[in-house]
C-alpha cells in the first residue's frame, strides 16, 4: 500500500488542480485527518470503571470511522486531575484526547491546590458524550418517606442524620452539601474510598442515606432494599416514573447529572474538533454504544463543542460556589 504521505507527480497536479478549482468558487476543502498516526485516549481514572468502559468503546468505534488506531492511556490520581494534566501539556493536534467526567474539570480544581493546569483555559470542548443522573436513596428501614422528611430531620436534630458518599469532593459529597445550603437541615458527611462502598453501607443502615448513581442504585430499589426519594434528572428516570425530581420535591435548581465528555488541548484547531466532534457523535449512534449506556445509566448526549463549553462552564461556577460557601478541603 502506498504510504500517505506519497504523491506521484500526476496525483500532485490533479490535487493541486483540485484545489485550484475549490479556491476559485469559494470551496474549502474538508481537512485530511493524519492518516496512520495513533491517537491516545487519556483517561483520568483506573481501568474497569465507567469512564474507562465508556471509553474503550468510543475508542473502538472511531479505529472505523477515523481509520486511525485509538489507544486508552489511563492516569489515574489525585481525584483524576493527574491525566487531564497530561492533556493539558500534550501538542494540539487531535492526537491526545482527554475522556472525562466532571470531577476533574469542574469540582477538584476548587478544592486542590497547586493544579498544573487551568480546567477552563487549557482545554478545547469536543462533545457532551452523556450525563448520569443520581438518585437520593435511603435504607426501607429508614422513616424517611420523602426528601420533606428528611430535610425536617436534618433541621430538627443537626447533624444527627448521616450521608454516604465516595469521598470529599467527589459529586456525591457536593450534592449533600448542595442540599443543606438549599435547605438550612444540616447532616453528618461520611466519606468512604469509592461508591461501592458508600453504597453498601446506606444498604446495611450504617448511614441514613446518599446521592448515587442511579444505575448503581436501581436494582436495590427495584428489589425494595433502597427506597428513591428523588431523581436528580430534569425529567423522572423512565425505570422509576413514580419517583419524583427533585424539583417536583420541592427543590429548585438541584438537576445534577454527573456528566461525561471529551476535551482536547487548547488551541487544536476548529477543523480537527469538528471532525472528532462528528465522528464521536456517530460513534453514539451505534447500537454498541446505545446498549452499553443502557448498562451503565448513561443518557447519551452528543451536541456540539459549543453546547459542552457551556455546561462546563456553568457547572464550573455552580460547583466552585457550593464548595466555598461549604468550605470543603482535601481530605
Amino acid at each position: 500500500m502506498r504510504s500517505p504521505c506519497t504523491l506521484t507527480r500526476r496525483g500532485f497536479l490533479t490535487a493541486t488542480a483540485a484545489l485550484t478549482a475549490g479556491a476559485a468558487f469559494g470551496v474549502r476543502a474538508a481537512p485530511p485527518w493524519p492518516a496512520g498516526k495513533t491517537i491516545t485516549w487519556v483517561v483520568p481514572y483506573p481501568a474497569g470503571g465507567s469512564t474507562d468502559v465508556l471509553g474503550r468503546a468510543i475508542a473502538q468505534q472511531l479505529d472505523t470511522l477515523l481509520a486511525t488506531r485509538v489507544i486508552v492511556d489511563n492516569r489515574p490520581g489525585a481525584t483524576g486531575t493527574i491525566g487531564a494534566a497530561r492533556v493539558a501539556r500534550a501538542e494540539p493536534d487531535g492526537l491526545t484526547l482527554l475522556g472525562t467526567s466532571i470531577g476533574p474539570q469542574a469540582i477538584a480544581p476548587h478544592i486542590m491546590g497547586n493544579l498544573t493546569y487551568d480546567p477552563v483555559a487549557d482545554f478545547a470542548p469536543v462533545i457532551l458524550v452523556g450525563t448520569i443522573p443520581h438518585l437520593l436513596v435511603v435504607g426501607t428501614a429508614q422513616p424517611f418517606k420523602t426528601v420533606a422528611d428528611l430535610v425536617a430531620a436534618g433541621k430538627k436534630a443537626p447533624e444527627s442524620l448521616a450521608y454516604a458518599s465516595g469521598g470529599t469532593g467527589t459529586i456525591l459529597h457536593i450534592q449533600g452539601e448542595l442540599l443543606q445550603q438549599k435547605t438550612g437541615a444540616r447532616f453528618l458527611h461520611v466519606p468512604y474510598k469509592g461508591d461501592t462502598p458508600a453504597l453498601q453501607d446506606t444498604l446495611a443502615g450504617q448511614v441514613q442515606f446518599a446521592f448515587i448513581p442511579a444505575a448503581a442504585a436501581l436494582p436495590h430499589v427495584q428489589t425494595g432494599a433502597l427506597r428513591a426519594l428523588a431523581a436528580t434528572s430534569a425529567q423522572r428516570l423512565p425505570a422509576l416514573p413514580d419517583v419524583p425530581t427533585m424539583k417536583e420535591a420541592a427543590f429548585d435548581d438541584f438537576v445534577v447529572e454527573q456528566w461525561q465528555a471529551v476535551f482536547a488541548p487548547v488551541a487544536t484547531p476548529a477543523p480537527v474538533i469538528d471532525r472528532l466532534n462528528a465522528s464521536i457523535g456517530q460513534a453514539l449512534q451505534t447500537p454498541a454504544l446505545q446498549e452499553l449506556s443502557r448498562q451503565l445509566g448513561i443518557t447519551l448526549a452528543g451536541g456540539t463543542p459549543q453546547a459542552l463549553d457551556q455546561t462546563r462552564k456553568a457547572d464550573f461556577d455552580k460547583w466552585g460556589k457550593v464548595i466555598r460557601e461549604a468550605g470543603i478541603k482535601p481530605a
